[in-house]
Parts: C-alpha cells; sequence; structure tokens
C-alpha cells in the first residue's frame, strides 16, 4: 500500500511541474500552453503531489 500511494504522489507531481511548465510556456504545442490558469494550478497540484508522496514515504509497514 505505502508503494503504491508513494508513486501515485510522485505521478501527481510530475505532471502538476508539466501543468506549471505548461502554464509559463516552457512547454508548447498544448492548448494549456501560456496560460494564467495552469501557471498557477500546475504549481499547486504539484505540491500536493509532494505532499502524498511524503507522507507515504513516513508511513511504517
Amino acid at each position: 500500500m505505502r508503494i503504491a500511494v508513494l508513486i501515485i504522489g510522485i505521478v501527481v507531481a510530475l505532471f502538476g511541474t508539466l501543468f506549471a511548465l505548461q502554464g509559463f510556456g516552457a512547454v508548447g504545442g498544448s492548448p494549456m500552453s501560456n496560460t494564467t490558469t495552469w501557471s498557477v494550478l500546475g504549481p499547486i497540484i504539484a505540491l500536493i503531489g509532494i505532499g502524498i508522496a511524503g507522507y507515504a514515504w513516513r508511513l511504517k509497514t
């Protein structure tokens, strides 16, 4: 269970980072590129993913 939650947290953090980069315009070719919404939501999603991964890391098996 711990490994599954850790992987989910990492995936969520990676998606949040991707969304942020698209929002900032660093990754192009998407309707999300250069959009303020994703510039704000991306880092929030990434932090949530980091929180989930950190929680899973601290769980005892």
